[in-house]
């Protein structure tokens, strides 16, 4: 799509009236490779071509997709669209000035041209260590998908940028059972990176903990519901703050009313021992990308600074509601998404304890170390999450592990109850589903604490 092509079509788009008018050009790989023990169960690819159209006026949108790309087919999506909007028009020419994509993420290798053979050796590595740890594994699951993105983004603000996103995660799945109960745990490891990544990963450990999870959890007791102080370890226990709190703080929800948050900037929502952030330039991190899909950099956006909220995530169009600049918020799953703001990788910052203080100065609570499934109201906050792995902690030591636990809440009562956080912060890998699709997020926080937490649970009803 050269540049002479790509104005006349934007122009073609504005001669009803509209303010700003987008093209978005994808070109996407896909593979997908699924492994049970060491059988292959599914290998699966698939190729996307198409582009996108999207006007604006004010926050009125129109939007319009077709992988048909040529100039006759793109002119044909913009003459259609351009009639949702009757009035004069408003711009009648523009030049090109924003070119440049800065590079934090760059790749040696594409996904798209790593064989098989290499991605099913680390599957091979997953299965067989999960499955050696014990006999009572009965299922040692391993899946891989990769991405190679390339886009392209024009509009009338003068942008004209291209970037490749080249998304790989391995996931591992361990199912374990005594003849009575069966357990399972999981885990997974990815980025927006090159192969390299993976041959400097050691799987065997990462199944290995894996494997143990699920084996030691069929002989733990039963939770006993109740109210807890909670400590939340590290990684995928950040699934909390993104679901019940960082949904709530895009300007999708935000903008229109729909959010607990909505009107609150500089106000105190968090407990002063709370900073969280969404980073979108961290290289090659999971949730990362040079620009968004506006075109815009991405941007390291603290939204809680010392438990005060200090930002949102902002696209243009909900930006333009809410009078605030965009953010390098703006994400999709595809070309046939509009995008909208969302996260890209959210975590609560480092505070300064360590997780061996935290435990150290528990009375009695419940140490979540790895969070499963869960569901949260965007509007409300409330949240419902399963716990993978738990256990009890008891006079500040970590004692008999436990099963079944649930905790429930709603995430602006949590951020206020957050009284400590450790200094090991890291990330947990997952994909992310919205209005524009489903896209790689990455969740993430230090160990922290929550005072009086509701725990659901099963012990003692028997």
């Amino acid at each position: 799509m050269d540049k002479k092509l790509a104005k006349k079509i934007i122009l073609e788009c504005l001669t009803t009236g509209g303010d700003y008018a987008e093209l978005y050009v994808e070109d996407t790989t896909k593979n997908s490779i699924r492994m049970m023990t060491d059988q292959i169960e599914d290998i699966s690819a698939s190729h996307l071509y198409g582009a996108a159209i999207r006007i604006l006026k004010d926050t009125s949108e129109v939007y319009g997709y077709t992988n048909d790309v040529s100039e006759v087919g793109l002119m044909k999506l913009a003459h259609d669209l351009r009639t949702a909007f009757h009035d004069k028009q408003i711009i009648k020419d523009f030049e090109f000035k924003d070119c440049d994509v800065k590079q934090d993420t760059t790749f040696h290798v594409l996904s798209k041209d790593i064989p098989n053979s290499k991605k099913i050796g680390y599957l091979e590595t997953c299965t067989k260590t999960m499955k050696a740890y014990s006999p009572k594994i009965v299922q040692a699951i391993g899946s891989f998908s990769d991405e190679t993105q390339n886009v392209l983004v024009a509009n009338s603000k003068g942008v004209y940028k291209t970037d490749i996103r080249n998304h790989q995660r391995i996931g591992a799945v361990a199912v374990a059972s005594d003849g009575k109960d069966m357990q399972q745990a999981s885990n997974s490891y990815g980025g927006n990176f090159d192969i390299s990544h993976f041959d400097a990963f050691d799987f065997v450990p990462f199944a290995t903990e894996i494997a143990k999870a699920a084996v030691e959890t069929l002989d733990a007791d039963e939770m006993v519901g109740g109210v807890y102080d909670v400590v939340i370890h590290n990684a995928f226990g950040g699934v909390i703050f993104h679901e019940a709190c960082g949904h709530s703080l895009e300007a999708s929800s935000v903008s229109k009313g729909m959010s607990v948050f909505s009107g609150k900037l500089g106000e105190k929502i968090a407990a002063d021992c709370v900073t969280a952030i969404d980073d979108g330039t961290i290289p090659n991190e999971w949730g990362s990308s040079n620009m968004d899909d506006e075109g815009n950099p991405t941007q390291k956006n603290v939204l809680i600074e010392k438990g005060i909220l200090k930002s949102y995530m902002v696209d243009m169009k909900n930006g333009r509601r809410m009078n605030a600049l965009p953010t390098g918020s703006t994400r999709r799953q595809s070309y046939r998404y509009s995008p909208t703001s969302r996260m890209t990788n959210t975590y609560i910052a480092n505070g300064g304890s360590t997780m061996e203080e935290i435990i150290a100065n528990t009375k009695f609570g419940l140490f979540a170390k790895t969070m499963a499934g869960g569901s949260v109201s965007p509007a409300t906050g409330e949240y419902n999450f399963s716990v993978g792995e738990a256990f009890m902690i008891e006079d500040g030591k970590l004692t008999k592990r436990v099963k079944g636990a649930t905790l429930i809440g709603n995430g602006k009562d949590t951020l206020l109850k957050i009284d400590m956080v450790a200094n090991n912060q890291s990330f947990g890998y997952g994909m992310c589903g919205a209005s524009s699709g489903s896209i790689p997020a990455c969740v993430g926080q230090p160990t922290i604490r929550v005072k009086n937490m509701t725990v659901g649970g099963n012990g003692g009803n028997k």
